[in-house]
């Protein structure tokens, strides 16, 4: 019960206590003081009339014209005037109607009065005994019009104090709105702050909250950066600072296996050459110095595409891995141009070859094809010379022009043209989380998965419409019956506040197929789109979807972000969990990961589980639940 409605009950109970009984005693008090009217009206009407009878002729018909005078001029229940033996010599009795008075009311406060009693004298004989008593209807209208009033006046009161109470309270307790909204926010593992109200009691309160926020910032903080220097301890060259071949190649892996719109994209390796007699000329530190430089320069590339990766493959090989990368010749090109300007600018230029080599890959390809067509258009440039730059043919070109493609994916949108797969979650208990739904649309005459068609959505800016009808499919599927579904949304869609809105209103007209659904971002997106993704978990989070960010494992450093983000869970990326049975080091990264996700509520779910081994090592670094090739889930 809201603390509003309790005030009004306690000024509806003080009301009827406080005013209810001042309304009895005044009613009562009245009363007493209209008995008290009555009777003085009695005796002093009694003792005017007898003296006028005493001082008259006492003619029998005079008398009773007397009598009758005064019992028509006043309100009298009865005059009676008796002889001196008891014989009634002149009456006059009220025969007409009641008050205009309840008679509940008459009964329970009755109206008690006395009659006035006089002596009328005949000189100085007793002639008779004049008993008067005046009505008491037109007391009972009296008191029950003034108690009418003062019941109305109460209810006034009591009315005008309970709205100035509830707007009083409501000023008071305003505080106590912001901290019931961080007390909720904290329940739902987003760990905010607010400002500290003037109110002594909540400021404690508010103040107790934002130091178990604070603290959970800190430690999320504190740990992120650990997790980091872990990372950049395990995975990254000590010269370079770059991934080192190991974690590089593993991040290929997993970008091989990617069904968003960041599958597919172009790999560029690019070779330094006569490094022996780099080393002689500048000596092992000068040429250290230019090894580093050249892949800080390298990594200056990647700009905005969090997702990207450049890595040493060896001692005079780097790589620039770039998903969703949509032009090669482009990307070598500027590459190559940047990097060789900067040794000219240096005036090594003579004593440094760097060719560039160049390829696209598509997703599903094997490790080794891709890799073949980049080294072979890496030794085609050094045949063409120090500072060539060459790409590969494209592996396997899409069957539909570059022109073809919005309207075939209009048109596969337009004939409901979409299916969703079906690929188990399970826990590390075995029990089914939910089954992961990744899109399909009917192209060319085939069902295609979403790595054939998802770049090039997002090239013709169509993957918010795509993440819309995945949506709808999942809803329908819902509705249907069946397992809970995951499906994953683009940062697009997260950026387009209309369709934003679209999807909050889909899942708000279905809230029982919402509860079964989970969604999740890319991290790479849902970082820099933080404050929407904010916002959208906020509108989300009462409708009961479960929300996680997937692809966790490039960049620790930024988790400390998702403190007040309220999501459910987080899903490690496969470069982390690819042999993982054999890496030490990955091992304390994921299991320092589930430890950190773990205290502030989240599960920790891993991606692309491609063995036996991996999938046993998992549950004992902390992971909640796994999808993958090795996940396997038995059919109706």
């Amino acid at each position: 019960m809201s603390l509003i409605k309790q005030l009004w009950i306690a000024i509806i109970l003080v009301a009827v206590f406080s005013l209810g009984g001042s309304l009895v005693v005044s009613t009562l008090a009245a009363k007493r003081y209209l008995e008290q009217q009555l009777t003085v009206k009695n005796l002093d009407n009694a003792t005017s009339l007898a003296l006028s009878l005493s001082q008259m002729d006492k003619d029998p018909v005079a008398v009773e014209m007397q009598i009758a005078a005064q019992f028509d001029a006043g309100h009298y229940r009865r005059i009676l005037l008796t002889a001196p033996d008891g014989s009634e010599i002149a009456a006059r009795e009220y025969s007409g109607a009641d008050a205009d008075v309840p008679g509940w009311f008459m009964r329970l406060i009755p109206i008690v009065t006395h009659p006035g009693v006089a002596q009328v004298q005949d000189g100085w004989r007793q002639f008779g005994t004049l008993t008067l008593e005046s009505h008491s209807h037109y007391a009972y209208e009296t008191l029950w019009r003034g108690t009418l009033q003062m019941l109305l006046w109460f209810a006034v009161g009591g009315l005008l104090t309970g709205l100035i109470g509830t707007l009083v309270i409501k000023l008071i307790t305003r505080p106590l709105d912001r901290v019931v909204a961080q007390a909720e926010a904290i329940g739902g593992r987003r760990f905010i702050t607010t400002p500290e109200p003037a109110t002594r009691e909540f400021r404690s309160v508010v103040r107790a909250m934002n130091a178990l926020s604070e603290r959970v910032r800190s430690m999320m903080a504190e740990e992120s950066a650990r997790l980091e220097q872990l990372r950049r301890q395990t995975q990254l060259d000590p010269l370079t600072g770059v991934f080192n071949r190991e974690q590089f190649l593993k991040r290929l892996d997993a970008a091989l296996e990617r069904e968003d719109a960041s599958a597919g994209g172009v790999l560029l390796i690019l070779r330094v050459g006569h490094l022996v007699d780099l080393n002689r000329r500048l000596g092992r530190a000068g040429a250290d110095a230019l090894l580093a430089e050249l892949a800080q320069r390298l990594r200056r590339h990647i700009g905005e595409h969090s997702d990207w990766t450049v890595g040493r493959l060896n001692g005079t090989d780097f790589a620039l891995l770039a998903p969703a990368g949509d032009h090669p010749p482009a990307l070598a090109s500027a590459v190559a141009l940047d990097l060789h300007g900067w040794l000219d600018s240096g005036g090594m230029h003579t004593l440094q070859a760097l060719p560039v080599g160049a390829c696209s890959y598509l997703a599903g390809e094997a490790r080794g094809t891709v890799l073949a067509r980049a080294d072979g258009a890496l030794a085609a440039a050094e045949q063409a010379g120090p500072r060539a730059c060459e790409v590969a043919t494209a592996a396997a070109p899409a069957r539909l022009a570059q022109s073809e493609w919005r309207a075939a994916l209009v048109q596969a949108l337009a004939e409901d043209g979409v299916r969703l797969g079906h690929y188990p979650v399970v826990a590390a208990s075995g029990a089914l989380l939910h089954m992961e739904a990744p899109v399909r649309l009917r192209l060319d005459g085939e069902w295609r998965n979403a790595g054939y068609f998802m770049p090039w959505a997002a090239r013709q800016d169509m993957t918010g419409a795509i993440d819309l009808a995945v949506l709808r499919s999942a809803l329908a599927a819902l509705a249907a019956g069946g397992e809970a579904l995951g499906i994953n949304l683009s940062p697009d869609t997260l950026g387009d506040a209309a369709r934003r809105s679209e999807l909050y209103s889909l899942l708000q007209q279905t809230p029982e197929q919402a509860r079964r659904l989970w969604l999740e971002l890319p991290a790479h997106g849902a970082l820099r789109h933080a404050a929407e993704f904010r916002a959208l978990c906020v509108a989300l989070r009462p409708l009961g979807c479960r929300l996680g960010i997937d692809h966790v494992g490039a960049d620790f450093e930024r988790i400390a972000e998702l403190h007040d983000m309220g999501l459910d869970y987080v899903k490690v990326d496969a470069s982390i969990v690819r042999s993982i049975e054999a890496d030490p080091g990955n091992q304390a990264i994921l299991r320092g990961l589930c430890t950190l996700a773990h205290s502030i509520g989240l599960s920790v779910l891993a991606s692309g589980v491609a063995s036996e081994a991996e999938r046993a090592t998992l549950p004992a670094l902390g992971i909640d639940g796994m999808t993958g090739p090795a996940i396997v889930w038995p059919t109706a």
